[in-house]
């Protein structure tokens, strides 16, 4: 298996409710609102914060098209909703099918009910899936079990040591599920979970560690639940850095800005590789951080930073913010400059500034202008850099 295995997410949202809520005419559970946002719209935006998704694909009900585009998701990472089936089963190989032409290494297979996902729930999977055809992950059961045939006496007592709740979450290999599922289908073999199928068919599952707070909605007192546990998540203070930097050229034949390189009469003058973009996107960061600036952790008199390349700089910038619990929402970048052209590679920069970020390129914007011939910028005597960070932290009591 690769290393690093192209993964989809499929997220399944094709049910019409409760026979309640259809007839009270209530949303379906997985429309109606939890801390301001739908519960769909939870549950995968989730997976576009995963630095290792590739492509999120929902699954919903043939009449939910409205109720859908209502919820304006937008990211790189989703993928036009497909129609599911009347049961789980078939709309999960709904999903399926539609992702093969893609043809991902790895697949994660979601119910929306499911709104709180663990980024390492799905680190859990992605590693157990480079020995395994599928992941399952489970909490362990707590409660005494008892077995009833009529609701009313107790047949046996299970031992809860053997038994595992299953949740999701549930990754596969991508051509062995589909392959699964299709043999399902075909012999009209229903099953309650794609575990079970992978089961089924012969596919070598284990057991990772789930997480209790992807608990399923499945009564009202679980939306009770939910609100209570988006709030605590949502404790969390927006923060705003900016940064400004000016190099000058000397002479040289290539000029590196955000991890590119750009052949040009000139270079910049710098103590590290010079590189503008990246030296002000790491100032912002740490503004945002309120941690000083690059020369606070990275002296230009230190020797060890002589011509170092200047991502060293920008990871530090973004794992402070990991370290203090925080999240980058968006990095704005501007460079003002008469040449090099930026434009035609501004894309590259915003993919490679997204790697260093460990973020999705959609939260990183890059521009580019010129000073319209006027001043040291006009006379190609240097270039300026400008960065806005926004970033969201745990809210500290003051």
């Amino acid at each position: 298996m690769n290393e690093n295995p192209s993964i989809a997410v499929i997220v399944v949202a094709a049910g019409t409710g409760t026979r309640a809520e259809r007839h009270t005419g209530e949303l379906p559970k997985q429309y109606r609102a939890l801390g301001g946002k739908a519960v769909l719209a939870h549950a995968v935006e989730a997976f576009f914060m995963e630095e290792d998704v590739n492509w999120v694909l929902p699954v919903i009900n043939p009449d939910h098209g409205e109720l859908f585009d209502a919820l304006g998701l937008e990211d790189t990472k989703l993928l036009a909703p497909v129609h599911g089936g009347k049961e789980r089963q078939a709309s999960c190989l709904a999903g399926l099918e539609a992702l093969e032409t893609l043809a991902p290494d790895l697949v994660l297979l979601h119910d929306a009910a499911r709104p709180i996902v663990a980024s390492e729930t799905i680190a859990a999977i992605k590693q157990a899936l480079q020995s395994h055809h599928g992941a399952l992950p489970v909490l362990p059961v707590t409660d005494t079990i008892k077995r009833s045939f009529d609701g009313a006496r107790i047949e046996a007592t299970e031992d809860r040591n053997q038994l595992w709740a299953a949740q999701t979450p549930q990754g596969f290999r991508f051509a062995r599920i589909l392959s699964a599922h299709r043999k399902a289908a075909k012999q009209q073999s229903e099953f309650t979970d794609d575990a079970a199928i992978a089961e089924w068919a012969g596919l070598d599952v284990v057991l990772v560690p789930g997480h209790e707070n992807t608990f399923k909605i499945t009564l009202p007192q679980d939306f009770v639940r939910a609100e209570m546990m988006i709030g605590q998540m949502k404790n969390y203070e927006t923060r705003v850095g900016s940064g400004l930097d000016i190099h000058q050229f000397e002479s040289g034949d290539n000029v590196r800005l955000g991890g590119v390189d750009f052949p040009h009469d000139a270079k910049l003058k710098g103590h590290s590789d010079a590189d503008a973009a990246l030296h002000v996107l790491t100032d912002a960061l740490l503004g945002a951080l309120a941690e000083g600036d690059i020369g606070t952790h990275f002296p230009p008199g230190d020797k060890k930073w002589k011509n170092a390349s200047s991502d060293v700089f920008l990871s530090f910038a973004a794992e402070r913010v990991l370290a203090r619990g925080g999240r980058i929402s968006h990095l704005d970048l501007t460079i003002v400059c008469e040449a090099p052209k930026i434009g035609p590679k501004s894309t590259k920069i915003r993919q490679i500034v997204a790697k260093i970020c460990k973020i999705s390129e959609n939260r990183v914007s890059v521009k580019a202008t010129t000073s319209e011939k006027m001043g040291f910028i006009g006379r190609e005597e240097g270039l300026m850099t400008m960065a806005t960070a926004t970033i969201e932290l745990p809210r500290e009591d003051d």
